[in-house]
């Protein structure tokens, strides 16, 4: 079986310029994210996973700079985008995270590797508990091809609603331990004042350090100031419009799905 570690990043962000190369404690956010991932036991490649457009161009030399590899697709469709480099690096399942989330859980990450070798017949494996930029996944490429073969939505930046379907797919859901959970922490990078927030919690480390996220929970335990930063900023979501659409649609065609689904299964 072979696992790989994609991370999605552009750089076309409009609420927060250039976000991913930012510095935090002398690294810039997306290379965080890339030191995390080469934490991941049993992945056969790191691929960065970006757009052709010429904004971009920085993220590809920093994956060559940080010795992973980088793609470069659909600028709009991130799902497409996903599937095509996790082809081409022929892999089975995608473990991911998006590059906004500096501190995305090592030790759950490396959970959910060894539950898919265990089980290969689940099609998708998250976890749910952690704090917001925190949870990890991973998706078989089988699965992820049969949701860009079937979807009618074209920009699929929020596009958990369209893979997470026990109705279609073999799904695992992790719940983390009572002392991974924290209420009310925020630790993902959408707005300058999640950059803050990061600026603070990196500076209580030296630099270069890949933090546990039980060390940040400590030292935010200890610094209710830092995380009182970014609290009040609300997390995107799909509008109820857009779920309602795709729920109806899955419902609507639940019998070609599973039938599509079926001839990539036997592949």
């Amino acid at each position: 079986m072979n696992i790989g570690f994609l991370i999605t990043a552009r750089l076309k962000s409009s609420r927060l310029k250039l976000k991913l190369l930012m510095p935090l404690n002398g690294v810039t956010v997306v290379e965080h994210v890339i030191n995390r991932a080469k934490k991941i036991e049993g992945c056969s490649d790191i691929v960065l996973c970006t757009s052709r457009h010429n904004q971009d161009l920085p993220l590809m030399r920093i994956s060559k700079n940080n010795n992973i590899y980088y793609y470069a697709g659909s600028s709009e469709d991130v799902l497409q985008r996903m599937l095509d480099a996790a082809e081409i690096f022929n892999m089975d399942y995608i473990i991911g995270i998006t590059a906004d989330n500096p501190l995305f859980s090592i030790y759950h990450a490396n959970l959910i590797s060894d539950a898919v070798r265990l089980d290969s017949s689940l099609d998708f494996i998250y976890t749910s508990g952690l704090p917001v930029g925190v949870n990890i996944y991973a998706i078989k490429t089988k699965a992820l091809k049969t949701v860009c073969k079937i979807k009618e939505e074209i920009d699929t930046e929020i596009w958990g609603y369209l893979v997470n379907r026990p109705e279609i797919f073999n799904i695992k859901e992790i719940n983390v331990d009572n002392y991974f959970q924290r209420e009310g922490y925020r630790m993902t990078l959408d707005e300058f004042d999640d950059y803050s927030f990061f600026n603070s919690l990196y500076g209580g480390f030296p630099e270069g350090t890949v933090v546990d996220v039980l060390d940040a929970y400590k030292f935010l335990d200890s610094n209710a100031d830092i995380v009182d930063i970014n609290k009040h900023v609300i997390q995107r979501d799909l509008d109820l419009s857009a779920q309602k659409r795709i729920s109806d649609f899955y419902d609507k065609n639940k019998k070609i799905i599973l039938g599509i689904k079926e001839k990539i299964y036997l592949e």
